[in-house]
């Protein structure tokens, strides 16, 4: 069993990965600043042995020191996500992601951990058109948080050559799953969509609704991580991978598998019209991960559709929001 920091733990991503890794017997350190995760995401790993709650920030070196203590893998979550939050402060936001970030590595660098696996975004892909995405051919980011989660991409490959601690990066897209918060200025769409039409309002599409995502279900983002923490080949570290199913859904079709899988719930559902709005600032028309290299030198494979995700997450929801 392993000793396993995961940062941002009390986030949706960070909660559900200490859930499995507890699960499996490992002990685990959770470091969370509760600036957008939730207590009650981890409440339930409290009364667990195995589980240490650091409440931190990672802008404070001191405390990214004392939470890498005895670790053996990093699983490093924590971030402030969206494209908007970082249109509207892009300084917080380069504090947490960039800063923040380059505490972590130190950190670990300096208590010798064996793997530092660290969330990247499909974000640094900005404004290349090319279909599928592959990880080595990039555009020039749109939007500052795109540019913080390339610079991480950047520092943890510097820190590889340098220092000699291996990294990988989990390039994450459009991540969906049980925890994902639908209240707040930066909700993701998915809640979002959820809670709207679970109060039976219209949910407003950026667009005519066409751009398309390739929404991944929060279980495929858990096995990677694990396949990352434990892969025993040595091609497969120090690089980037996407993090996804490969396939792609629009906004339309996406309210469209919502209404359908809610309405098994509440009939009226189904009848609920779209509000089309204004495209949104920082937004790329399309996302579409090749997966192959995850496949490869990984040995991925996901396990949940874009459908078989949604429905999950709806019964998760129809539990935890009435």
């Amino acid at each position: 069993m392993s000793k396993i920091l995961i940062t941002g733990g009390a986030g949706f991503i960070g909660s559900n990965l200490c859930e499995y890794f507890l699960g499996k017997g490992h002990e685990i350190v959770c470091l969370d600043n509760f600036a957008t995760g939730h207590r009650h995401n981890i409440t339930p790993f409290l009364e667990n042995s195995n589980f240490r709650l650091i409440e931190g920030d990672i802008r404070d070196i001191g405390v990214c020191h004392t939470a890498v203590t005895g670790v053996d893998y990093v699983l490093h979550q924590a971030a402030l996500g969206s494209v908007p939050r970082s249109i509207k402060d892009p300084i917080t936001s380069n504090e947490v992601n960039v800063s923040g970030f380059l505490n972590m590595l130190v950190a670990a660098r300096d208590a010798g951990v064996k793997r530092f696996i660290y969330a990247a975004s499909s974000s640094t892909y900005g404004d290349s058109e090319s279909l599928p995405k592959v990880e080595d051919k990039i555009g020039k980011p749109l939007s500052p948080y795109a540019i913080t989660k390339y610079v991480n991409e950047l520092y943890a490959e510097i820190f590889s050559k340098t220092y000699g601690i291996e990294t990988i990066g989990l390039r994450y897209f459009n991540v969906f799953g049980r925890r994902q918060d639908p209240n707040g200025a930066y909700a993701a769409v998915i809640p979002l969509f959820v809670k709207q039409l679970m109060k039976k309002e219209s949910p407003v599409i950026n667009g005519a609704g066409d751009y398309s995502r390739d929404f991944t279900y929060v279980d495929n983002v858990v096995q990677m991580n694990e396949r990352a923490m434990f892969t025993t080949n040595p091609k497969a570290v120090n690089t980037v991978y996407n993090t996804a199913v490969g396939d792609r859904t629009t906004l339309n079709d996406l309210v469209k598998y919502l209404k359908e899988y809610l309405s098994k719930y509440d009939a009226e559902i189904a009848e609920i019209e779209v509000v089309h709005g204004p495209n949104r600032q920082g937004d790329i028309p399309h996302s579409l991960a090749s997966v192959e290299k995850a496949k490869e030198l990984l040995g991925y494979q996901p396990t949940h559709t874009i459908g078989e995700g949604l429905r999950e997450a709806v019964d998760w929801y129809w539990e935890n929001l009435k």
